[in-house]
Formats: C-alpha cells, sequence, structure tokens
C-alpha cells in the first residue's frame, strides 16, 4: 500500500512539472487571490493552479519534494517565513529590473529570493470614547505608567508579534526591546487575545483602552461597522517610524516553469495587480507608485521604518525567547 502510495504520488508530481499549468502554492485565502489570477489568466491566456494551505505545512511540502516540486511560486503572508522558506534553499533568486524598480529595496530580500506584493502596518489602536491621539507617541510610550491596567495585546503566538519584537531588537538590541515587552507585560489590563479582531472588540467593550494590530484586521472591523468608536495612531514618526509587516511571493527553487513564474511575479508588482492585492484585504501595495484603496487612503499617511524586512526572519527566534523571558504568553 506505501509502495503503491508513493508511485501515485510521484505520477501526481510528475504529471504537476509536465504541465502548462503555473502552480503556485499560497498561503493566503483563496478568496482573497484567485481574483487577481484570474485576471493574469484573462490578459496572458496563462492557467494557474492554486494549491492553498498553512505556510508551515506549505514550506514542508515544498521541501519534502525536492527537485520534483510541481510548484513554481510561493505565495505567503509575514515576512519571517519568507526568509524561513528561503533559508531552507527553497527560493531562487531574481535578477528583474522591473522588480528592483516597482517594490523598493527594504521589502525584499537581500538577496532577491523573495518580494513584498503588499504592505500592512503592525500598528496602535485606541479608543476613541477614552483615549486622546495626544497622549500616543511610539511602542516603547506604551510602558508609560498612565497605560498601567489599559493595553490589550494579541498572543505571542502570533508570528506578527513575534516579527514585531525581533524588528525591535533590530532596531533597540535585545536589552531594550526586552524592557519594553516587560512594560507591555505590566500594562495588560487583560490576557492575551488570540486574535487581533477579538482584542480590538475588548477595546469598544471598556475592557482596554488601547493595543496594537494590523491595519487590514481593523479595515475589516470598519468596513462592517463604519462607526467604529476605534482609530489607527501612527507612532514614532519622528523616529524610526512605523512597523510593517508584508505578504510577499518568491520563484521556488525547482520551479519547471521559472520564467514563467517570474513573468507572474513581476506582473503583481504593476500597478493593475497591486492595486487589486491591496483592495482585496484593505491593504498597502507593496509598491510606492501605487495608490491604497480609499478606505485606506482614509487612514492617514505615516512614515514606516526604513529596516528591511527580512529582520523580522533573522531575528524570530531571538524574539520568541525574549517574549518568553518576559513572560508575554
Amino acid at each position: 500500500m506505501g509502495v503503491c502510495l508513493s508511485i501515485c504520488l510521484g505520477l501526481l508530481s510528475a504529471c504537476g512539472r509536465t504541465s502548462s499549468d503555473l502552480v503556485v502554492y499560497s498561503a493566503r485565502n483563496e478568496q482573497l487571490i484567485k481574483p487577481i489570477f484570474d485576471r493574469y489568466t484573462a490578459q496572458t491566456g496563462r492557467t494557474i493552479k492554486l494549491i492553498t494551505d498553512d505556510a508551515g505545512p506549505l514550506i514542508e511540502r515544498l521541501a519534502a519534494e525536492g527537485a520534483n516540486s510541481p510548484a513554481d511560486l510561493l505565495l505567503t503572508v509575514d515576512a519571517g517565513v519568507l526568509w524561513h522558506a528561503a533559508e531552507r534553499g527553497l527560493l531562487r533568486p531574481i535578477d528583474s529590473p522591473i522588480l528592483n524598480a516597482n517594490i523598493p529595496e527594504h521589502l525584499r530580500d537581500p538577496e532577491n529570493r523573495w518580494f513584498a506584493l503588499s504592505v500592512r502596518a503592525r500598528t496602535i489602536v485606541y479608543s476613541t470614547e477614552r483615549v486622546q491621539p495626544q497622549d500616543l507617541d511610539t511602542y516603547e510610550s506604551l510602558t508609560d505608567e498612565k497605560w498601567r491596567g489599559r493595553l490589550c495585546l494579541r498572543s505571542s503566538k502570533s508570528v506578527y508579534n513575534q516579527s514585531l519584537v525581533a524588528m525591535l531588537i533590530a532596531q533597540h538590541g535585545e536589552e531594550k526591546t526586552e524592557q519594553i515587552v516587560r512594560g507591555w507585560v505590566a500594562n495588560l489590563a487583560t490576557p492575551e487575545f488570540a486574535n487581533d479582531t477579538l482584542l480590538m472588540e475588548a477595546i469598544i467593550a471598556g475592557q482596554c483602552d488601547v493595543g496594537i494590530v494590523n491595519t487590514y484586521y481593523y479595515g475589516r472591523l470598519q468596513a462592517d461597522r463604519p462607526e467604529l468608536p476605534l482609530k489607527l495612531f501612527w507612532p514614532d514618526q519622528q523616529g524610526a517610524g512605523v512597523h510593517v509587516n508584508v505578504s510577499g511571493a518568491g520563484v521556488t527553487a525547482h520551479a519547471p516553469r521559472a520564467d514563467q513564474a517570474r513573468a507572474l511575479l513581476e506582473w503583481l508588482s504593476r500597478q493593475e495587480a497591486q492595486t487589486m492585492i491591496g483592495a482585496m484585504d484593505k491593504e498597502y501595495p507593496a509598491s510606492p507608485a501605487v495608490a491604497p484603496d480609499p478606505m485606506v487612503a482614509s487612514w492617514g499617511t505615516f512614515r514606516e521604518s526604513p529596516l528591511n524586512v527580512a529582520h523580522a526572519g533573522e531575528l524570530q527566534p531571538a524574539a520568541v525567547r525574549l517574549m518568553d523571558r518576559a513572560r508575554y504568553r
């Protein structure tokens, strides 16, 4: 039975490698990416086979398939995840003047193995009923005594918080970052939340007054409830800037259709696709030449951190250890 299964899987991989379809392994929800790929197919005639799963299983699948993998492109969220896939040798460097022109240097791998396709800021959200924007300043300022019993955070198990802390380490070093994280923990009003939406609901319910969230979660909530008694605040505008993370993609190391995969990735960095990507989940286009969705634009402009987001992967193990020491659960 095991031998038969191995043969069947091998045949499927072989079929995938000889197919004319581009094969994309995607950790993004199908409804957020398929309309964009459908547009590409309509324009180019190139069909795309989309295989979706969580990032971890997709990366392990790529690694297990090795040179027999049918995948041409890996699409996922979080710069740390992209960095880990690249460091495992699962993505290949791409020399593309188009991608280099469209995607800023700090939003792509230093070795050009992956490129951001959208940007999400991880920023401060606050109650408009109990907090004035002048009360807020930096991520570090959330350790102030005035926020004791007023702060909510998502769990440290969230890769987005792990990447945030990793980027704070890149900015401040471990010692100061640990002081910041310990200060946050001391100011918590409630146990940590499983996701950003629950955190914002807690602020609305009066359990806390301020928190840290990804902007697109705020956009989803605002789309359902336009009179949301919450606003976003852009921290560190006189200093390091707002922490950003990305969704992005890279051509796989053993892509059977590498040239076509590169062409798709280049198309995804251009204006039409960037506009669609940003609008689908209320994210910011990775290309600074493309205007954000009107709702996203209504949140105001901000200066983002110029640090390369690859630090989110490089320093993520240190960030996890630091959060554990700080008893951030």
